[in-house]
């Protein structure tokens, strides 16, 4: 491979105004509305520049959001910053910040659509 493996995720929600407003007020960021035919997505704010990979809310018929087998990781300076206002926007703490050695810390939180995400830092 001459990239990362992740070139793009997709969260799938039920509730698009309440996952967009838990994600804008945990990231304290704003998402944009792509237009797809059919699917209505929401990307978070991204830089065809920088390494990482992108991705976007998304709400399709027959795709249900909660229950899967795939973490996001959402990459943060100190992901204990971003995991205090996890409860505070409707979301829960599955795992506080732990030390994973040399790889950093992490925390496992769920959005307010069941699903489970992971906060990634080097502090």
């Amino acid at each position: 491979m001459k990239n990362n493996p992740v070139g793009w995720f997709e969260i799938y929600v039920q509730d698009m105004g309440g996952a967009q407003r838990f994600y804008e007020s945990v990231f304290k960021v704003k998402l944009e509305k792509l237009d797809s035919p059919e699917v209505e997505m929401w990307s978070f704010p991204m830089s065809m520049d920088h390494y990482g990979a992108a991705g976007a809310l998304v709400k399709m018929a027959g795709y249900p959001s909660g229950g899967n087998s795939t973490l996001v990781y959402f990459s943060c300076a100190d992901c204990a910053v971003e995991a205090g206002r996890v409860v505070e926007s409707g979301g829960r703490i599955q795992r506080e910040k732990m030390s994973i050695g040399q790889y950093g810390f992490i925390v496992l939180g769920f959005d307010t659509e069941g699903n489970m995400f992971g906060l990634h830092s080097m502090k």
